[in-house]
């Protein structure tokens, strides 16, 4: 079986997004591995899957490398907006779009009347331990709490986003270990849903470098949700103000916690970077 399909990223974060609109997403789900494969297969974090929806304009899902769902994906929700943008699915710069974190909505910006970035309103996060999850915590936040890891102690902020996350403030971002510590992060016993994890470092208040271990798809260029967190920890531990760059491995995204609705905001790109035709292996 062959199907179309298009190829995005949005700050490095690389998906293959499939428009089921008009077919079951059951083939592309069971698939996910084989697709996502570098090798063998396209090459992706993920898959994105364009989908109706009755409780919103359209819906997304998104299935990770190793095949398992995620809730939501930031980077995948301006490439996916984008999509449905451009093909008609949705009317209007802005609209809604039923996720697994809830229905969030994004906002087609535009500069001399090309798109130029994605606004995506990403709701209210999430800092209760049992709602992250988070084990041992209850109700309680957990704001710079120590955690053992191979050995070695870390202090840790959790935030959800729909997704659980696990933050964690380093000295230098850039030469943290995180290809041989972050799948202990993941799957360590304190997050029974496993975790993502985001090292972060802080230049300043208004800047952030953040490298990532994504639940099911391990080191990637970026991820949405995970700025989205970062952001949260470092205002809650008095690091950044309340809008802020934050620099990943693939680019640049803009987040600001509004102080008046307490939704967080993510600004950045989304581009489409190829299509094409792939057989399913029967």
């Amino acid at each position: 079986m062959s199907f179309e399909f298009t190829k995005w990223q949005g700050t490095g974060n690389d998906f293959v997004l499939i428009d089921c609109m008009n077919r079951s997403e059951e083939p592309y789900v069971a698939a996910a591995q084989e697709i996502c494969d570098r090798h063998y297969g396209i090459g992706a974090d993920g898959i994105l899957l364009v989908l109706p929806s009755d409780k919103a304009d359209i819906r997304m899902r998104i299935i990770n490398a190793d095949g398992s769902e995620a809730e939501m994906c930031g980077n995948g929700i301006r490439c996916f907006a984008r999509y449905v943008y451009e093909a008609g699915h949705v009317t209007g710069d802005a609209f809604t779009v039923e996720t697994g974190a809830g229905i969030l909505v994004p906002k087609i910006i535009k500069e001399n009347g090309n798109i130029s970035m994605i606004e995506v309103d990403m709701g209210e996060p999430v800092l209760e331990g049992d709602k992250i999850p988070v084990a041992g915590y209850g109700m309680n936040r957990v704001i710079n709490e120590e955690i053992q890891v191979q050995g070695k102690t870390f202090k840790m902020t959790c935030v959800s986003m729909g997704n659980p996350h696990c933050v964690v403030f380093v000295e230098d971002a850039e030469n943290f270990p995180i290809y041989e510590l972050g799948r202990f992060f993941e799957t360590h016993e304190k997050f029974p849903r496993k975790t993502n994890t985001e090292f972060v470092q802080v230049m300043d208040h208004q800047h952030l470098r953040m490298r990532v271990w994504e639940r099911g798809a391990a080191v990637t260029l970026a991820c949405g949700t995970g700025s989205c967190a970062t952001l949260t920890a470092a205002v809650l531990n008095g690091l950044a103000d309340r809008r802020a760059e934050v620099q990943l491995d693939g680019g640049r995204l803009v987040i600001e916690w509004n102080e008046q609705d307490n939704h967080l905001y993510m600004t950045g790109p989304a581009l489409q970077v190829f299509s094409g035709t792939y057989p399913l292996q029967d």
